[in-house]
């Protein structure tokens, strides 16, 4: 026997701007939403880290047919990070374990940020 409440599952059709925050994964954050909007069909248009935080366009219904044109359109991305740390786990969850002085020039920088840029 099923313990669980059944919800009648709703038609619904449309985008919902989702703001996913940090330590939830993108299919938490679908399912979630799903089940509050008691949706009978869903889908997100791409995978945030679980780390990261930021907008979650979340397709219901009829509006699932066109997740790929948003899949596929131009995104931007705002990175913070420390220099000269190393962490227990390699991200920013983990304990510092260790320090070292870095000098890095902005020359520096943009070369590295330009692998990050265009089709990646």
């Amino acid at each position: 026997m099923n313990t669980q409440t059944s919800r009648r599952k709703r038609v619904l059709n449309g985008v919902l701007l989702l703001d996913k925050d940090s330590g939830m994964s993108s299919n938490s954050a679908l399912q979630r939403a799903r089940f509050l909007y008691g949706a009978a069909k869903a889908g997100h248009t791409g995978v945030l880290d679980p780390l990261a935080t930021g907008l979650l366009p979340v397709c219901f219904g009829e509006a699932t047919k066109f997740a790929q044109y948003l899949l596929d359109a131009d995104k931007a991305y705002i990175a913070t990070l420390q220099l000269g740390a190393a962490t227990s786990t390699g991200d920013a969850e983990g304990e510092i374990v260790a320090t070292a002085d870095t000098v890095i020039t902005l020359a520096q920088v943009q070369a590295a940020i330009s692998a990050f840029s265009g089709e990646i």
